[in-house]
């Protein structure tokens, strides 16, 4: 019984953040109908087993160029809290599908949209990837190495922290709106925005002169030596974050380094002569070896993990922090309620795999999803 249980949210089916956002809200206890395409109903390559973007909720499988499907879809609108798309400005609209419509149905209905440049714009109607989003924000460019190129950080920033979270917050404060009496509200999530909202911190730095645009010679960027990744004995690495004083004094101490045979923390111009002090250390032991060494202190060092190393780490072991549903590890849900706990409730459905079931549990008669399925606009798998 998470915290969003008894909502009901439409998902329109698309790939990445709109998914994720899905996902977030489903693991909080949503009832989310998932609406995939009529054709995916036919095909199992094996992938969908595994896309943990698409656990916890169910999915419908529609023919949306059908009028049939279309208003199966209206249908299942006028009976929802939300609705979720991805699609790039415009689609929504075409299909029939877009704000005007689904108020028209229920001017309730927080209508979610994922986009990377936003719905209106000079590069609105582009395509993008992850890597464009973050490259007008700014991120890219202070990612990367002292006079090194900018380096992508997976798809994380655009996708994810600055797409479909975004996204999942904003629905989730229009369904409080909507509690107040706001109707027709439309969620406008751009990956641009989220991203620049997410450096809001080095904006301040920058503000008060303390952040210049140049890779690697910032606190956080990998400038300063004591926050940075150094390579251990057996090609492995360790993250050092020891920012603050006693940290870094706590860090000395268990390299067994003499902080007065050392240039100071805050010397900037010993910085290089700094990092290769720690460096040369921390090259003589094992990334294991050092683990062991900072585990459980103050020092901020931590072992860099792979994805499979990072399941079987003793803190997320404890945390549960990883969970496996049908076979299949992935992260739990985040974050955590004491009083309206999340739960994994289903793995990654297919499509059509739940278009009975669903639509029947959303008010539709048997002979009516009988019918929607006999003439092509519903599918079931």
């Amino acid at each position: 019984m998470g915290p969003l249980h008894g909502r009901r949210i439409v998902e329109l089916a698309g790939l990445g953040p709109a998914p994720f956002a899905a996902m977030m809200l489903a693991d909080m206890g949503a009832d989310v109908v998932r609406i995939d395409r009529a054709s995916a109903a036919d095909v199992d390559d094996g992938r969908g087993r595994t896309d943990i973007l698409n656990r916890n909720r169910r999915s419908v499988a529609v023919d949306l160029k059908s009028t049939a499907g279309r208003d199966a879809v209206l249908r299942l609108v006028a009976g929802a809290d939300a609705l979720v798309e991805g699609f790039r400005p415009g689609v929504a609209e075409r299909l029939g599908l877009g704000p005007a419509e689904c108020h028209d149905r229920n001017h309730r209905l927080v209508y979610g949209r994922m986009t990377g440049w936003g719905q209106e714009g000079p590069l609105s109607a582009s395509a993008g990837h992850d890597i464009d989003y973050i490259a007008i924000a700014g991120a890219l460019h202070a990612i990367g190495e002292r006079g090194g190129p900018p380096v992508p950080p997976v798809n994380l920033l655009g996708d994810f922290g600055g797409g479909g979270m975004l996204l999942a917050f904003g629905v989730v404060c229009g369904l409080l709106a909507a509690d107040r009496g706001v109707v027709d509200q439309v969620v406008d999530a751009a990956m641009v925005d989220g991203t620049a909202l997410l450096l809001a911190m080095c904006h301040s730095f920058r503000a008060r002169g303390e952040w210049v645009d140049e890779r690697g010679n910032n606190h956080l960027d990998g400038g300063a030596p004591f926050y940075d990744v150094y390579a251990t004995s057996d090609g492995q690495h360790l993250a050092v974050g020891a920012l603050e004083p006693q940290f870094y004094a706590e860090l000395l101490r268990l390299l067994e380094l003499d902080a007065t045979d050392l240039p100071a923390q805050s010397d900037r111009a010993r910085w290089p002569e700094l990092r290769d002090a720690l460096a040369r250390v921390i090259a003589t032991r094992t990334r294991d070896e050092w683990a062991a060494v900072f585990a459980g202190t103050d020092a901020c060092v931590a072992p860099v993990l792979n994805l499979e190393e990072a399941t079987r780490h003793p803190h997320t072991v404890a945390r549960r922090t990883f969970v496996s549903v049908a076979g299949l590890v992935q992260p739990a849900p985040a974050p955590r309620f004491s009083a309206t706990p999340a739960e994994m409730t289903q793995p990654p459905a297919l499509p059509g795999q739940h278009s009975r079931d669903a639509l029947q549990d959303w008010g539709f008669a048997a002979h009516e999803i009988e019918e929607l399925i006999a003439n092509g606009a519903v599918a079931q798998r």
